[in-house]
């Protein structure tokens, strides 16, 4: 009525009768569009508000439905994609207990306590109220996950990981080996061990009797500041030697309130019986470099000399490596421990290797505590330990694996001295990467086996002494080098040199050590033989390495996943 109304005045104005009866259509059709618009947006607008999300879904299955279809019988039939009958897949595993969280983390960080402190939590464990209380893990002094700290009035302790050591030729035993590094040159802070044995309430005190150093001064980063390798010792107190500890705090003062607490590891034979042969390997730091099927190689060819066991520590790897290096662990050859350097030096990915590679000195400084670790967490347990890289094979020659080697070289060692030996150890010969290349492939042998393609070595071995690896004596070496023991136990060291007709260590490099650079050419790179040793093992590293590559799935989609046999006949060269 009012638009009716309003017409009527406005045609008032108009001075002919034609132009006013435009100017009324003119309206009444504007009010009539007006109206039906207005009724068709609160239709929609009522919709639209009641079925919000269903619109939204329509318009993702006509907009998305391309991507996600899939062709059936016929090649224009589409299945689209509906979130209304989809489900995300998601964890719906159960929560985990906190014992199988302890167990997960026990198996994460060896040097935990954790089972130990779950068995007493809650439980008043001291001396008295005021004097060495057992620490909560939630009290402890963590860094870098690995390491715990203990700050003292003259430096800071960085410590590893604790061992129980009862071997014959110890003076003092039973004693409490403490693995860790410390800011300072020939420590004179005078700490403690508080022992916590099974069904006690209250520590047993033991005073730190030993600061072993593991480093010789004249190989540099000798000052105060920098981080050095120590084994710590206590020795346990009469009325409890024949107890092992479950774990131990170090304290400057016997009654302080402990930031350390360390399992200690007293690692034996199930069967009480010793295996023959393991190998330690130092923190892996490959984050870039894919090394993984040579690895694979090295391994396979560890196996096959008679290696029990590869414990290998891991800093940062390609995820290839992670890969065979979990596809051995489910197999039970290989043991893989997570690694940190301790303090401020960086752990950040890619940094690391950086600081490695520019502070060599520190980086043989930090090899010292996983070679030692593996030592004391495998002392029980294997009847030698040999360090080694994965890019070096101690290769017998006389022999078909490292069991028949020993058989052959104890005897000779005991003729020229009858005191049993601390190691012994095998010279160094370079198979460097140009000296294939300058030869050629070998036809009948997979261009992947890195070690069976190159056999070209230098005619030159390393002095006697230098670069050597050795097959160590767990019951007689105190502390290792990367290359030698650096402390006995019952004197001093001995070690038995390996003649060259018996074994050797095969290093494969680009390149000489820094050290050699200078002569390297001269000495190592043109004098050449070949030396195929390592063919004798060829059928089945070929054959293992490849099968381990097939089902990890290295090869790509097109190959044959059908195991071709190579022919038995000797290899022929380009």
């Amino acid at each position: 009525m009012a638009v009716m109304g309003a017409t009527r005045r406005m045609c008032r104005w108009c001075p002919t009768r034609a132009l006013r009866r435009g100017v009324y259509f003119l309206l009444l059709w504007c009010s009539l569009c007006y109206l039906v618009f207005r009724f068709s947006g609160q239709e929609e607008a009522g919709f639209t508000h009641g079925g919000t999300g269903r619109l939204l879904l329509q318009k993702i299955v006509e907009t998305r439905a391309p991507p996600f279809a899939t062709t059936e019988s016929a090649p224009n039939v589409t299945t689209e994609f509906n979130p209304l009958e989809q489900e995300p897949s998601v964890d719906r595993s159960p929560s985990l207990s906190e014992q199988d969280m302890a167990e997960q983390i026990q198996a994460k960080i060896p040097n935990l306590p954790i089972s130990y402190w779950q068995k007493y939590k809650g439980k008043a464990m001291s001396k008295n109220k005021t004097c060495a209380k057992f620490p909560s893990l939630y009290e402890l002094s963590f860094n870098n996950m690995y390491w715990q700290t203990l700050k003292t009035s003259n430096g800071t302790f960085y410590l590893y990981g604790a061992y129980y050591d009862n071997r014959t030729l110890v003076a003092m035993k039973p004693v409490i080996r403490v693995l860790g590094m410390i800011d300072r040159l020939e420590p004179r802070v005078k700490t403690f061990c508080q022992l916590w044995f099974e069904g006690y309430k209250e520590p047993v005190f033991a005073k730190v009797w030993e600061y072993k150093y593991i480093w010789y001064k004249k190989w540099g980063n000798y000052k105060n500041g920098l981080f050095q390798p120590y084994l710590i010792g206590c020795q346990i107190p009469p009325g409890h030697r024949h107890l092992v500890p479950q774990s131990v705090s170090l304290v400057e003062r016997p009654c302080d309130m402990a930031t350390t607490n360390l399992r200690v590891i007293h690692n034996r034979p199930p069967n009480g019986q010793k295996e023959d042969f393991a190998v330690c390997v130092k923190g892996l730091d490959f984050l870039h470099d894919d090394l993984s099927v040579r690895l694979v190689e090295w391994l396979e060819m560890l196996h096959v000399l008679g290696a029990n066991k590869v414990f290998l520590y891991e800093l940062e790897v390609h995820p290839n490596i992670s890969k065979v290096l979990q596809h051995y662990q489910a197999l039970g050859r290989v043991e893989v421990t997570k690694l940190t350097l301790p303090g401020e030096q960086p752990n950040i990915p890619g940094l690391l290797h950086m600081y490695l590679k520019s502070k060599v000195t520190n980086k043989r400084q930090n090899e010292l505590i996983p070679y030692n670790d593996c030592l004391y967490k495998n002392m029980y347990r294997y009847r030698y330990i040999a360090l080694l890289d994965t890019d070096e094979i101690i290769m017998p020659k006389s022999s078909m694996s490292w069991k028949g080697l020993m058989e052959i070289v104890v005897p000779k060692a005991l003729k020229t001295k009858k005191d049993p030996r601390a190691s012994y150890n095998v010279r160094n010969v370079y198979f460097m990467d140009t000296m294939r290349h300058s030869h050629g492939w070998f036809r009948e042998i997979p261009h992947y086996m890195h070690m069976l393609q190159h056999v070209y070595r230098s005619v030159n071995y390393t002095k006697p002494g230098q670069y050597v690896k050795c097959f160590h004596d767990p019951e007689r070496v105190l502390t290792l080098h990367n290359h030698f023991p650096l402390a006995c136990l019952g004197g001093s060291c001995s070690s038995y040199a390996v003649d060259t007709e018996d074994a050797h260590l095969q290093h494969y490099r680009a390149d000489c050590v820094n050290t050699l650079k200078k002569s390297c050419s001269q000495e190592y790179k043109n004098h050449t033989v070949l030396d195929t040793t390592i063919w004798r093992f060829r059928e089945p590293l070929v054959s293992r390495v490849t099968e381990t590559l097939l089902k990890l799935g290295f090869f790509t989609t097109n190959s044959s996943s059908r195991m071709v046999d190579l022919p038995a006949s000797g290899v022929r060269r380009k």
